[in-house]
């Protein structure tokens, strides 16, 4: 397959559509997070529809001492990224394409759910997200376009403006993609020095740990609900030995302080340690939300939850999450 690279909506739009056209949206640098999404939107096209990746390093969702002027540029390598994971066309607008006479007046709000986590941490930053999504998804005229689950809260909110502003577009999250060490794959992991990247490590294995608490909380209730409470059916589980088992389960169960409390106790414990790291762990927050808002949840919460975190490591400033899911009495997703 040959990728053709594309500058103009014109070219874009003159381009004849048969089948689906699936968007990928990037900001160049590409990896094999972006890999991943490439591949799974040639799998919603199909092999009569198209795959647009676009690349377009956004100015909007900087804030004043980001990483603006360093962001990674390498158009060519990209490109072949791109047409190696089948894409059809790379997108690569300049900013006067993409905002024709320099900042627009009229943004997107991202609303109180942008101004949590991320956009506390950095003011305007899904504003910024939001407009140059809504106009990419106007010059690409996509039917889906896919996001990487990393971006928990930018894929949230992009939901959200799609469902609230009557997009026509269905939006597709995909899993985080990690390398072997469990660390998300990242654009800026590139900064990393080896021992920062060893520092950065801290923010899967806290996730994790959360993970797993919940995962063994999640078991033990289950555990405690198969267990019978009458005394002739407990002598009956003693003759078998299962006696401590349940016993165990029941305590645990009835002990455990609150599910989201002891998740977020778990990936606590990890991060701390990682504070005397050297270097050491910036931490920014850890949080345990609703996805629908991001809103921290509370104990005797049920449903699906995001566990995230965000440090900066030396002058790098990372992000990571994982998806729970609360009152299943199963393992975490």
């Amino acid at each position: 397959m040959t990728t053709t690279l594309l500058s103009t909506a014109e070219e874009l739009h003159a381009r004849v559509r048969h089948g689906r056209r699936a968007v990928v949206m990037t900001m160049g640098a590409l990896h094999e997070g972006h890999a991943t999404l490439i591949r799974a939107a040639r799998a919603i096209a199909g092999p009569d529809g198209e795959v647009v990746v676009t690349v377009f390093v956004n100015p909007l969702q900087f804030g004043a001492g980001e990483d603006l002027d360093r962001y990674p540029r390498t158009l060519e390598a990209d490109l072949k990224i791109a047409e190696q994971a089948g894409a059809d066309v790379v997108f690569a607008p300049s900013a006067d394409e993409v905002y024709p006479g320099g900042r627009p007046q009229v943004q997107v709000s991202a609303g109180p759910m942008g101004e949590r986590l991320e956009g506390s941490s950095r003011p305007g930053h899904f504003d910024g997200v939001l407009t140059v999504v809504a106009k990419l998804l106007h010059l690409a005229r996509p039917d889906v376009a896919l996001y990487g689950q990393k971006d928990a809260q930018q894929l949230a909110l992009i939901r959200r403006m799609v469902r609230d502003l009557n997009f026509g577009v269905d939006i597709v999250g995909v899993p985080t993609v990690r390398e072997e060490d469990g660390l998300a794959l990242s654009s800026r992991n590139r900064y990393l020095s080896p021992d920062e990247r060893s520092t950065a490590l801290s923010l899967s294995r806290a996730l994790f740990a959360g993970r797993d608490r919940h995962a063994a909380q999640e078991a033990l209730r289950a555990r405690a609900r198969e267990v019978p409470a009458t005394r002739a059916r407990a002598e009956a589980l003693s003759a078998i030995g299962e006696s401590r088992a349940a016993a165990d389960a029941h305590a645990v169960a009835k002990a455990a302080p609150g599910g989201p409390a002891a998740v977020r106790a778990a990936a606590r414990l990890v991060l701390d340690e990682a504070v005397r790291f050297d270097p050491p762990l910036e931490l920014d927050y850890l949080a345990l939300v609703d996805p629908s808002d991001f809103t921290e949840i509370e104990d005797g919460f049920t449903g699906d939850a995001v566990l995230a975190v965000a440090a900066r490591v030396g002058s790098t400033r990372l992000i990571d999450n994982i998806p729970l899911t609360f009152g299943s009495f199963g393992a975490a997703s």
